[in-house]
């Protein structure tokens, strides 16, 4: 039986984070700073009282109150998806004038306890959207099914690459 190699956390300089310093199960933190979503131009979402999810190897995702978002924007479509830390998800297609992100963001309607201030809060896929963080352009997680904004302010090495299947 072979062991697989464990990951080594990057060093984190000043002002930085590791993400795995980030608990499992995951933890809910308010946060003020600036987080703004556009699609093609258009403003989506715009807050100071975004809410992050912070998970061991996984850089944080936002989500956003319902209220700083401009639900014209969204669709509900068919289909969802099971957290076993937060519960049942619902997803959204965003239309912004010619622009369309199908299925790319999703709520949680009725999150399990520990998550409650999620409720309704939206997050966004920052690979489909332009996502920023105090002014500064967020590069999406690594991998097609994780929604984590990667920041300066966060180091990995980050789930979703090829080969981290098993962390």
């Amino acid at each position: 039986m072979s062991r697989r190699p464990r990951p080594v956390p990057l060093p984190v300089g000043p002002g930085q984070e590791s993400v795995w310093d980030y608990p499992r199960p995951p933890r809910l933190e308010r946060t003020d700073a600036h987080v703004r979503v556009e699609l093609g131009g258009t403003l989506v979402a715009d807050t100071r009282a975004a809410q992050r999810v912070l998970e061991t190897s996984h850089p944080p995702s936002f989500y956003l109150p319902p209220d700083d978002c401009d639900l014209g924007l969204f669709s509900p479509v068919p289909g969802r998806s099971f957290c076993e830390w937060k519960g049942d998800a619902v997803y959204w297609t965003v239309t912004a004038g010619n622009a369309v992100a199908e299925r790319a963001a999703w709520s949680y309607p009725n999150p399990t306890p520990a998550f409650v201030a999620l409720r309704d809060h939206i997050a966004f896929y920052p690979s489909v959207f332009e996502c920023y963080v105090d002014d500064r352009r967020v590069e999406p997680q690594p991998g097609v099914f994780y929604g984590g904004w990667v920041t300066p302010d966060v180091v990995g090495p980050f789930k979703g690459t090829p080969g981290t299947e098993w962390w």
